[in-house]
């Protein structure tokens, strides 16, 4: 199959990379990496997410086959998100990026301050 050339406008790799790259997808992804989660739980170890924006994601993500939602039968109804195979296949590339992250803040958060101390004395 071929990959596609992602600079090309009409690239559907793009809107691959869209997704992955939204920072509530990679959230959602570490929150499900140890198994599966209820709607609030998720929400509680992501913090900072609206309700609506997760429910975005998540619908999101069930549709691209990153993840499955399961809807129990009891009262009140209970809902489940886990990863699938595909949504697990990210966690080894997103645990690289986070690590890298994590390495460089330092430098990045000291980039910044410089860039905007220079701003500031245009």
């Amino acid at each position: 199959m071929d990959r596609g050339n992602a600079f090309d406008p009409d690239c559907p790799t793009r809107v691959v990379l869209d997704r992955i790259g939204d920072k509530w997808t990679v959230l959602v992804i570490g929150a499900l990496e140890d198994g599966p989660l209820r709607f609030t739980e998720v929400r509680t170890r992501i913090g900072g997410v609206a309700p609506k924006v997760l429910t975005q994601t998540l619908r999101a993500m069930e549709r691209d086959g990153l993840l499955t939602r399961t809807v129990h039968a009891q009262v009140p109804p209970r809902v489940d998100y886990e990863l699938t195979a595909l949504g697990t296949s990210l966690t080894a590339p997103i645990a690289m990026l986070t690590d890298w992250a994590e390495s460089h803040l330092t430098q990045i958060l000291a980039s910044r301050e410089g860039y905007d101390a220079a701003l500031d004395a245009r």
